[in-house]
């Protein structure tokens, strides 16, 4: 599988080479477009609890997977928001921890666990859930607004909003706080930050979906209270 990124960073778009007869894991509603003779079959990979564990990690019930002919293939791929996709290498003994909105597509040798022990612990009231990715293969990741990196060295710590985080490796210790103080935490607008631990690399999004949520909220009318 060969994946060239294209109108970064606002708009990206994947277009994915497949080799003949290849297969692409995709995330329902991430297809663009695709050329003549790939198929696709939707199931909930892991039955019915399979499914629904993935819906708990914020994935969809079903994923599709998209097989290219005899001749090879190309599909298309873009995420729900406007903003960068990445492509990150995930090798033989390797864990990748992602957040679950993140996910785009990934090719067949690539394990997307959500009912993992750390799922639901670790963002905790922040709304959003980790995934844990094992395996071999290139993992395909968006994110709203741009990427942004940071490389860890051994001990090293670093704060992001809970909100700003796309993923990081296995090697990075993390741990969920609150922004100073209670007050702090209450009136300063930030909630909950996440405190890593190097070595290894954090990617985060420059956007913030909660931020556009509160932000829409707060424009809409509200209900008149006379009557």
């Amino acid at each position: 599988m060969d994946i060239k990124l294209k109108h970064q960073p606002s708009y990206s778009l994947a277009v994915v080479t497949l080799a003949p007869n290849e297969e692409v894991r995709v995330e329902s509603g991430a297809m663009v477009s695709y050329s003549d003779g790939v198929t696709v079959e939707t199931k909930s990979e892991g039955g019915l609890f399979g499914g629904l564990k993935r819906m708990v990690g914020g994935e969809s019930f079903f994923q599709n997977m998209y097989s290219a002919p005899a001749n090879g293939g190309e599909i298309t791929l873009a995420p729900s928001l406007p903003g960068d996709m990445i492509v990150v290498q995930i090798d033989q003994g390797q864990t990748f921890y992602l957040q679950s909105g993140a996910f785009i597509a990934s090719e067949k040798g690539v394990s997307v666990e959500t009912g993992w022990g750390g799922a639901k612990g670790f963002f905790g009231g922040a709304g959003l859930i980790l995934l844990k990715v094992t395996g071999v293969g290139e993992l395909l990741a968006g994110c709203y607004g741009a990427f942004e990196e940071r490389v860890l060295a051994p001990g090293q710590r670093y704060n992001v909003d809970t909100g700003h985080i796309v993923g990081f490796d296995g090697t990075i210790q993390f741990n969920v706080k609150r922004v100073g103080n209670w007050k702090s935490t209450i009136l300063s607008g930030e909630g909950l930050v996440c405190e890593l631990t190097g070595p290894g690399r954090v990617f985060m999004q420059t956007r913030s979906e909660e931020a556009l949520i509160g932000y829409i909220s707060s424009k809409l009318p509200r209900p008149s209270s006379s009557g």
